[in-house]
């Protein structure tokens, strides 16, 4: 039985409620609604505001009911897409001024899922310019704060997601991820996300004039932003629907067959610099997985920083190959520096050694895949430091290399591999959230949601603190 206010449903227990005629949608979405006015101008995460098109989604929900119609997985329950999605008659902005114009003449497939299950759409969700840095503000939308504290960072590129279920705003997130866009904002909002498997979530926007390059298309993947394990299940079940648009889809089954409960807890190179109270809650989260009957190793993971680079190189060739012109040319002044912040960290390769690279980067898979057939849930950091200032990466190149390579490498370098990675609270430090990473083998997000769920046991849903405050 679902406690406390409408808003503070988990969308396990909203669905349930309206499934069972305990509340019904429209009630819901005026709750919800109700919250986000009061909650979102502080964090400024949702800046597409939805409700009346939510509000009449909602009475077709019950409606729907009413007459006896089958009610999908997520009727009623209240969600938001981020504004690099492609939703109906909404700008996909992308964060970018002069994109304000980009009308979607169509839904994204996320979204097509989202009304499909019967998903109440509440609004859109912040992002920095072309979903591209770590922290989220734009000149078209502002900045979003982290409702934990506006002096540190939301995450990126999927802050306003973070920020939004951390604030009670909405029961499921839509966010996507490349770089570990839905992995650092859950974790320094103090959330859960699964980046799943490339296929599992179909993804395309009609409004694209031009397909991605390829090793983008093998690295972005779209997954849900929620407060608890359960919630990025059902929200997974939901999104995971088939959309011919998708040509990576893949039908792959939501469970697999029993693995062994063998974790590695991922050893930490001797060159980056930690805060050894960051790596004491990562040791906290191993000690649950331990005591959930988890058998728990420290291990060398295969090459963490030759992937790190790889990710890091091929990213980098294809935006400076292809999408660097552009950028600079919409982009604001900090972006453009943040940017080139990025490209700096980078080798630039020629056809023959991005060629290379995207070869090479199969054999690395390859190793990962066998260590995992030993260790089939791997537990790494998200960053291995406290969560930095809003504006961190507008200090240079040195600060921007400081927090890609050092502090999220465990981060980057999961990105160019395809794998399914769960992130969940490990516990507070000074009064902010810490999340870490759970690494699963190609289509096993049970596996690392059923991990990441043996945590939140101890750990408990950070959100309801932040509430009591």
């Amino acid at each position: 039985m679902a406690s406390g206010e409408i808003w503070q449903w988990s969308a396990v227990e909203t669905a349930a409620a309206i499934r069972e005629r305990r509340v019904s949608a429209v009630e819901v979405a005026e709750a919800q609604l109700a919250h986000m006015r009061a909650a979102n101008p502080a964090i400024n995460a949702v800046v597409v505001d939805l409700s009346d098109q939510a509000m009449a989604a909602a009475r077709a929900c019950d409606a729907a009911q009413a007459a006896g119609e089958p009610l999908g997985l997520l009727h009623g329950v209240p969600v938001t897409a981020k504004i690099n999605i492609d939703l109906e008659g909404q700008a996909n902005s992308n964060g970018v001024a002069g994109l304000a114009g980009l009308i979607a003449p169509g839904d994204s497939p996320v979204v097509a899922n989202f009304r499909a299950a019967g998903a109440v759409i509440l609004g859109q969700t912040n992002t920095p310019e072309f979903s591209l840095r770590a922290f989220t503000d734009n000149p078209l939308h502002g900045q979003t704060l982290n409702p934990w504290d506006p002096a540190v960072t939301c995450g990126g590129s999927s802050g306003g997601a973070g920020a939004s279920i951390a604030a009670g705003i909405a029961a499921i997130a839509h966010g996507n991820d490349i770089g570990g866009s839905l992995r650092w904002p859950a974790a320094v909002n103090g959330v859960c996300t699964i980046k799943p498997t490339l296929g599992r979530i179909p993804a395309f926007n009609p409004s694209a004039t031009a397909e991605r390059p390829p090793m983008a298309q093998l690295m972005s993947v779209q997954g849900p932003i929620c407060r608890t394990v359960a919630d990025v299940r059902l929200a997974l079940a939901a999104l995971s629907r088939r959309d011919p648009r998708d040509p990576w889809w893949v039908p792959a089954p939501l469970a697999g067959p029993p693995v062994a409960k063998r974790v590695a807890k991922a050893a930490i190179p001797d060159d980056m610099d930690c805060d050894p109270r960051v790596l004491a809650l990562v040791d906290r989260a191993a000690e649950a997985l331990a005591d959930a009957g988890y058998e728990v190793v420290e291990a060398e993971v295969p090459d963490i920083s030759g992937t790190w680079r790889l990710w890091c190189d091929l990213i980098s060739t294809e935006i400076e190959t292809l999408q660097a012109e552009a950028m600079r040319a919409l982009g604001s002044k900090p972006f453009v520096g943040a940017l080139d912040g990025i490209l700096h960290m980078a080798a630039i390769r020629d056809r023959a050694g991005y060629m290379q690279g995207v070869a090479d980067r199969a054999a690395i898979l390859r190793r990962w895949l066998l260590f995992l057939e030993d260790y089939p849930v791997i537990l790494t950091p998200v960053t291995v430091r406290p969560t930095p200032a809003f504006d961190a990466d507008l200090k240079g190149d040195a600060a921007v290399r400081a927090i890609f390579w050092n502090d999220l490498r465990f981060v980057g370098a999961i990105s160019v591999l395809g794998l399914p990675v769960a992130v969940t609270p490990a516990g507070l430090l000074d009064g902010l959230p810490v999340g870490v990473q759970l690494i699963g083998s190609r289509y096993r997000e049970d596996v690392c949601l059923d991990a990441a769920a043996a945590i939140e046991a101890r750990v408990g849903v950070l959100a309801k603190e932040l509430w009591a405050r």
